[in-house]
């Protein structure tokens, strides 16, 4: 059973995230310029939240507030839920496909190692099928003769 530990080994070892009192603005830029969709929010080194491309859209944007004064914090989801690098990659999905999570912030002893994304983890899951459907396959054709 993949963890979300393996995972995280196939990512960058990086961790983009912003004070919960800058700007939505500066959110933004730092999501362009990482080619990341969501950023977590972090004062102290502790995680207070997580803010993503369609919360500044909807909850800032549409609203009519003006991105460049408007902090992180009024946006953000405060407490996200987290995972463990212990947990499985059935665990992460089970969250995402239940919860419409994308992002799941990895913790261990409230210290964040990284982030696991919906696109992580059906990654991760469709390599490991590869792996598996070519192990039967050179079981089958080893064992056919």
């Amino acid at each position: 059973m993949s963890t979300v530990q393996e995972c995280l080994q196939q990512k960058p070892k990086r961790i983009i995230s912003i004070a919960s009192g800058e700007s939505v603005f500066k959110a933004l830029e730092l999501m362009k310029t990482n080619r990341i969709r969501a950023i977590l929010v972090m004062d102290a080194d502790s995680l207070v939240g997580i803010v993503s491309q369609g919360d500044c859209a909807i909850r800032a944007y549409l609203k009519g507030l003006d991105i460049s004064k408007t902090p992180v914090s009024q946006i953000m989801t405060s407490n996200p839920l987290t995972v463990k690098p212990s947990d499985s990659i059935d665990h992460c999905m089970a969250i995402i496909s239940s919860k419409g999570i994308r992002h799941l912030p990895v913790v261990s002893n409230n210290h964040v190692l990284g982030v696991v994304s919906v696109g992580d983890v059906v990654k991760h899951t469709m390599a490991q099928l590869k792996e598996n459907a070519s192990f039967l396959e050179t079981y089958i054709k080893g064992h056919s003769a």
